[in-house]
């Protein structure tokens, strides 16, 4: 199975308010789905953005990430897993298979 077809185990959520654009999630991310914004947040700065899609749920982003608040990581429950690639092809969300 290519990574491209594995299914996601996580979500991402980044709260471009508390963002200050440090960059250490990107770096610390194994999968290397967050990136940089080319947009400011009302502070003036670069933000770091989900890509959407590849998160593993590791959490590594969340627990290197000097902003408290900055970033939330929902992992997706082991039988949800199948049921949110499902959703992702169909163009729906999962959002009741998510949590902490």
């Amino acid at each position: 199975m290519t990574d491209a077809k594995k299914p996601d185990r996580g979500q991402l959520r980044i709260d471009v308010d508390e963002c200050k654009g440090c960059g250490l999630c990107i770096e610390a991310c194994p999968p290397k789905v967050i990136s940089m914004s080319e947009r400011l947040n009302h502070y003036g700065y670069r933000t770091a953005i989900y890509g959407g899609a590849g998160c593993t749920g590791c959490g590594i982003c969340f627990m290197i990430c000097p902003e408290p608040g900055a970033i939330t990581v929902l992992r997706l429950a082991s039988k949800c897993v199948g049921l949110a690639a499902e959703a992702n092809a169909a163009g729906q969300e999962a959002a009741s298979c998510a949590s902490n």
